[in-house]
């Protein structure tokens, strides 16, 4: 078999699978401009065939396997958000949030207010379910003052990102923590003072820039349409649902789940309470939760009987069934890398490069990043090759959990879930996604990594 054969190129297998998996996927998404479904499904039977770490008949299973474990994450909270995202807009919901938001900010500061919630927000919940809630909002705010979607949905992004992959209790920066037997209490210091600087550039900074450049279109997505977003518009708003009411998907899932993160922190994993906190605040509950109340709001300020009703949410359930397949497709296509050991072949040869204990362990979390998709997974493996060398540190260990929450932010790209949540939630092109998205998390990974370098040398014990 064609696996066998490139086993006989030794320690090189990995990199020829790699290479395989990027050519596949740029030759069947660019050049062919198949689906994105199906060149992902494709690309990762091309790596698994190649990778000899992959016996050739369970290439198939093997993929199948990492894509339901992918659709196992998202797929309940990515269809509860079509939902809300449906409800929110049609009921008039998002609009009033972003008329609120404007009568505070201003018309040309709703950026602002959208950043700062994401960096909040991406603290105690996870970057996508983040993006899902503030998504219809952006497209919302884009429909009323008929500019600056680039700038919302970078902004967006990339407070989120950089909160999520920076600040405990998010799952990789704690995973990190723990070790390097890090003091938490500074590490969640040192992740906002790194984040702060990181956030405003990677976010609002190139988010000015880009958006001066490139003018994205509001477009058919999550079950609404532009005509519908338009709409809402020219609704007053003493008809529409009020303050607390539009806000209540959002503050039912961000204070379910941030109870069982606060629970799962002060009191530790075994603690009884989280027999109560960790079942209302799994986001399959939370969203679930938050899309029952922004529906019961859309048929309250509705005038649709019954089936009309369940035929719309039936319609918003199509678009994020389309748009879960195809990110838990792109999540398994980086599982489908790593199980070819890309990951690991990377982070083996940046292991002795000579840099500095910081920008090595940055190093190899970027790229093993870029390699294989999963920035938890480019957590994990630089910490487990970092730990034994942490010691050696002269600053707070902390910085260390930043330079690998920095690396592992670098450059999402197609072998990445979150591309595709941002492309289809969004209803951005892959080129519009490529734009912003990726060059955003660039210069996460960049800028976070000189905001490291900066505060460990002039509060180094902080």
């Amino acid at each position: 078999m064609f696996n066998s054969t490139v086993l006989q190129l030794g320690g090189q297998a990995p990199l020829v699978s790699l290479v395989a998996g990027i050519v596949a996927i740029v030759l069947l998404l660019v050049v062919f401009d198949l689906p994105a479904f199906i060149s992902l499904v494709i690309a990762g039977f091309t790596v698994g065939i190649v990778a000899p770490e992959v016996a050739f008949a369970t290439v198939p299973g093997e993929f199948a396997s990492a894509f339901g474990d992918n659709m196992a994450g998202i797929g309940i909270p990515i269809l509860m958000a079509a939902i809300i995202g449906k409800a929110m807009v049609e009921s008039g919901a998002a609009n009033r949030i972003v008329r609120g938001f404007t009568s505070v900010f201003g018309d040309e500061n709703t950026e602002l207010s959208l950043f700062s919630s994401s960096f909040v927000m991406s603290i105690p919940v996870f970057f996508d379910n983040v993006f899902y809630l503030l998504a219809p909002l952006a497209r919302s705010a884009r429909s009323r003052i008929g500019k600056n979607y680039t700038l919302y949905i970078v902004a967006v992004g990339a407070a989120g990102v950089v909160t999520h992959g920076f600040v405990p209790p998010t799952p990789g920066p704690l995973l990190a923590v723990e070790e390097f037997d890090a003091n938490l209490g500074s590490t969640i210091m040192i992740g906002v003072l790194v984040g702060v600087p990181t956030a405003l550039v990677s976010g609002l900074g190139y988010g000015y820039w880009i958006n001066r450049r490139l003018d994205i279109p509001l477009r058919d997505s999550m079950g609404t349409t532009v005509e519908e977003l338009e709409a809402q518009n020219q609704v007053p708003t003493s008809s529409l649902p009020g303050m607390v009411e539009s806000l209540l998907p959002i503050l039912l899932a961000v204070l379910l789940v941030t109870a069982d993160t606060t629970a799962q922190t002060l009191f530790g994993e075994d603690a009884a309470i989280r027999d109560i906190t960790g079942f209302f605040g799994d986001p399959n509950l939370a969203l679930t939760a938050a899309a029952l109340a922004a529906a019961l709001t859309y048929y309250r300020m509705s005038d649709l009987d019954s089936e009309a009703f369940s035929d719309e949410l039936t319609d918003a359930l199509k678009s994020g069934g389309n748009i879960a397949a195809i990110t838990a497709a792109g999540g398994a296509f980086g599982a489908m890398l790593q199980a070819a050991g890309a990951g690991m072949y990377i982070a083996d040869s940046l292991e002795g490069i000579g840099l500095g204990l910081l920008v090595t362990a940055w190093v190899i979390a970027a790229g093993v990043r870029v390699v294989q998709g999963s920035a938890t997974v480019a957590i994990v493996t630089t910490a487990g090759i970092m730990a034994p060398l942490a010691s050696g540190l002269d600053v707070n260990v902390a910085y260390l959990v930043m330079a690998i929450g920095a690396g592992a932010s670098f450059c999402s790209w197609y072998n990445d879930s979150g591309f595709w949540i941002v492309k289809e939630i969004g209803g951005l092109t892959q080129g519009e996604t490529l734009k912003t998205w990726t060059v955003a998390t660039t210069l996460i990974g960049i800028t976070g990594l000189l905001s490291t370098l900066i505060f460990s040398t002039i509060l180094p014990f902080a």
